[in-house]
């Protein structure tokens, strides 16, 4: 996988992989780090790092929506995933900026958790879930998004950004037939959720369209009691006044 786009511009090609001082490299030292942590302690504490939905709310483990993102238990998955974050996050990094790259990123990653964990309030949930490639997969359905109808390529076929998103998605369905719905629950959600966030939603668009909507109702209301006055009405003070 080799983006046309350079991640310090529009044109160019490579890796274009950014600095060790950015956010996407952070990102990326934080999957290893938190990898190498977890198969350490895998046989003790290292567990309640992983995602396990009926345990955030109903046992009080509420970081670990946050803390399964940084986490994958074979090499493969952890170097590629790493170096996923570090070259598509850099380009986003440099479109976005940092914290919007750690708002979408983290952010939708983490809710999607979150959303589980809620759902594991009133449904019994398998668990044990690692987010690495979650927090992967965000990025790179973002990416392409975000390319749109623009060209980038896939292993040195050129395609347009959406079809890349759209493979990004395909290896989630795919999984999904392999292993089961409930193994791809976090995958799903957090898809779902950068694709809305990249399609324009946000907190604040959905809070004004909230407030919009309640003034809607309220300008309703008040139109009830207004009366139309016939213009054949004799001319009195009283309807003047």
């Amino acid at each position: 996988m080799r983006p046309m786009r350079s991640f310090g511009g529009r044109g160019g090609g490579g890796w274009g992989l950014p600095g060790l001082e950015t956010m996407a490299s952070k990102l990326a030292v934080g999957l290893v780090a938190g990898s190498v942590l977890f198969l350490l302690t895998a046989g003790g504490k290292g567990a309640l790092l992983l995602l396990w939905p009926n345990s955030v709310f109903g046992q009080l483990f509420a970081w670990q929506p946050l803390t399964y993102a940084f986490v994958e238990d074979d090499p493969i998955s952890i170097l590629f995933g790493a170096l996923l974050l570090w070259s598509i996050g850099g380009w986003l990094e440099s479109t976005w900026g940092a914290k919007r790259l750690l708002l979408v990123a983290v952010g939708c990653t983490a809710l999607a958790g979150y959303i589980l964990g809620v759902a594991g309030l009133f449904l019994p949930l398998p668990g044990g879930y690692r987010g690495g490639w979650v927090m992967g997969s965000v990025l790179w359905v973002a990416y392409g998004l975000v390319i749109g109808r623009g060209q980038t390529n896939f292993w040195g076929i050129p395609l347009s950004g959406n079809a890349f998103a759209a493979i990004g998605a395909g290896f989630v369905v795919l999984r999904v037939l392999t292993a089961g719905l409930l193994s791809q629950l976090p995958h799903l959600l957090a898809l779902l959720l950068v694709f809305a966030y990249v399609r324009g939603a946000s907190p604040k668009r959905l809070l004004l369209h909230l407030q919009h909507w309640r003034l809607q109702r309220q300008l309703k209301g008040r139109s009830k009691h207004l009366r139309v006055v016939s213009k054949d009405r004799p001319d009195r003070d009283q309807y003047l006044n």
